[in-house]
């Protein structure tokens, strides 16, 4: 049985109605717990390299990979929570790569880098980190916990697209339902990358929008990082 492997395994009778809510033993955990983050695999992703230790079976280019559970999904229905800018240090690709973790400033990622035992391997990126809450298209559930959705490199300009167009929608962030696809995108150099499409699939359900409301207010003071 692997570790995650309970969240979707049938509920015995001497459980049922009781998982709900935190959880006896779990009152202090609070914001110690790992926020999952979703990947847009590359063709230069460890997860798409079947000869590489990372390599996620079924994951295909265009993917979206949540980086916790090992999940991949074609496509993402959900609302937009909270949003913020990141200055993550990243390992040079051709030197195996290697996530070095997010700051809040890129003097703070920069000390980062100096720590490192060879600072020359390592670079800074400004991330744009979407903290979203995934809806299943086929049940109507929302996730129960939120995932952050990372937008960097070229894909900046459409993170700023999507920001643009919940601010002209008006009120919370929270209050539309969007569909993000993946699409092939040629550069000016002609370098063929996976970027995303993004839909307004209209305004979201009562139940959603108030579900939404109180993650909005557990994690917009927390670092999700």
């Amino acid at each position: 049985m692997n570790d995650l492997s309970l969240a979707t395994s049938q509920v015995p009778a001497h459980l049922k109605g009781k998982l709900d809510g935190v959880g006896r033993g779990n009152e202090n955990v609070g914001s110690n717990i790992i926020v999952p983050r979703l990947k847009l695999l590359q063709k230069a992703s460890n997860e798409v390299d079947k000869n590489h230790a990372e390599y996620v079976k079924g994951a295909e280019v265009g993917d979206f990979l949540n980086g916790l559970t090992k999940e991949t999904l074609t496509e993402l229905y959900c609302l937009s929570l909270h949003f913020k800018v990141e200055w993550a240090v990243w390992r040079n690709i051709d030197l195996g790569g290697g996530y070095g973790g997010s700051f809040a400033t890129e003097t703070e990622a920069k000390e980062s880098i100096a720590a490192q035992e060879k600072p020359e391997e390592w670079s800074i990126k400004e991330n744009h980190a979407h903290l979203i809450l995934l809806k299943n298209p086929e049940t109507g559930a929302l996730d129960p916990s939120p995932v952050i959705f990372d937008l960097t490199g070229a894909k900046l300009a459409t993170s700023k697209a999507w920001n643009s167009k919940i601010g002209l929608q008006g009120g919370d962030r929270f209050a539309s339902l969007w569909r993000i696809s993946s699409k092939a995108v040629t550069s000016k150099t002609g370098f063929t990358y996976m970027n995303i499409d993004l839909d307004c699939e209209g305004w979201a359900q009562k139940e959603d929008y108030e579900a939404a409301e109180l993650l909005y207010e557990q994690y917009a003071q927390t670092s999700y990082s």
